[in-house]
């Protein structure tokens, strides 16, 4: 892996600091990036003090089931949408009664891709008390890097979000 978590600037350390700070915990919902987020977060020395815990949902069924995503949007919209991922992040908020939420759900690769739904295309939500930001990302590169440059983004938009 590309980054270095004991690192105090890295995202998920400064995240840590603001949550920490605020008194504000946090939840994750991944998809595609299988936990490397949460991994991301829970490298961080105390961040059982914000870090409430994580859910990866690779199936339809366990979007719906733990996350409360709606079958009629998979059916819709296909799990990789921005609808999908603003419910993931809400879905995980409400679940674990936290003040933020993030829901990942995007296409790894190296298969799975159509012209419509690329290879590395990745929806990226936080959802806090007042809104839910969604971002749509399109990354190369291989499955590892995907996942990694999907970690890294999702870490940056809660950044942004807890300023």
């Amino acid at each position: 892996m590309n980054y270095s978590p004991a690192q105090s600037d890295s995202p998920e350390a400064l995240a840590g600091e603001r949550l920490a700070a605020s008194g504000r915990t946090l939840a994750t919902a991944e998809s595609c990036s299988g936990g490397l987020l949460a991994h991301r977060i829970t490298n961080v020395p105390g961040s059982s003090a914000y870090f409430l815990g994580g859910v990866i949902t690779y199936s339809n069924e366990a979007k719906v089931d733990l996350l409360g995503v709606s079958m009629e949007v998979l059916d819709r919209e296909g799990a990789v949408s921005e609808t999908v991922a603003r419910q993931m992040a809400q879905g995980v908020r409400e679940r674990f009664d936290v003040d933020w939420g993030v829901g990942v759900t995007g296409i790894a690769g190296p298969g799975g891709g159509s012209p419509e739904k690329p290879v590395g295309l990745v929806y990226i939500a936080v959802a806090g008390n007042r809104q839910t930001c969604v971002t749509r990302n399109l990354f190369e590169g291989s499955r590892e890097s995907i996942k990694e440059q999907t970690a890294e983004q999702a870490l940056r938009l809660l950044l942004e979000q807890l300023q």
